[in-house]
């Protein structure tokens, strides 16, 4: 397989990676986060563009090998996967990111070694460290989605974060 590579300065969204293009570098399964990532903090269901782009990936990957790795996989938006996206998964049962077990049950039910699994999540610190912990692959998105229209307090809150995180790893 060759070497992951997926982390550019470039990949400001999840619409920025192209499904096609990540399976030609070795990605055989997606771990995704869900807000940030599929939508803005607090929605039940990804973004219309998000949507088409998951159709792509299941073209791609096939459903049973994408999975929903969110700290809060249950409620609407389980049921709205179920009713649009049935064979995508969420992952739940683990501890939550930045642990590894996410990512392992992925591996494991996928039946993927770690290695050619792309996690994308807008944090560093939990997502893209779970990643990094579990031998898979981190994708960082710069520029997650998000409303301060709908929910200010909550995106100011992860906007500040980012910024954090971003500092305390020293990336631009």
């Amino acid at each position: 397989m060759r070497q992951l590579v997926v982390e550019t300065p470039a990949t400001s969204t999840l619409l920025d990676q192209e499904p096609a293009a990540l399976a030609t570098c070795g990605v055989q399964a997606l771990a995704l986060d869900f807000d940030g990532v599929l939508a803005p903090h607090a929605a039940d269901q990804p973004l219309p563009e998000v949507m088409d782009w998951l159709r792509r990936a299941v073209t791609v990957f096939g459903a049973e090998r994408i999975y929903i790795l969110s700290n809060r996989p249950y409620g609407p938006r389980v049921d709205w996967f179920a009713a649009h996206f049935p064979g995508i998964r969420f992952v739940s049962g683990v501890r939550k990111k930045p642990y590894p077990d996410g990512l392992i049950k992925t591996g494991e039910l996928a039946s993927v070694p770690l290695s050619s699994i792309l996690m994308v999540d807008d944090r560093l610190l939990t997502g893209c460290l779970s990643a990094l912990l579990a031998g898979a692959h981190p994708c960082y998105i710069r520029s997650p989605f998000r409303s301060l229209q709908s929910h200010p307090g909550k995106e100011l809150f992860f906007m500040l974060l980012r910024w954090a995180e971003r500092c305390f790893v020293a990336l631009p």
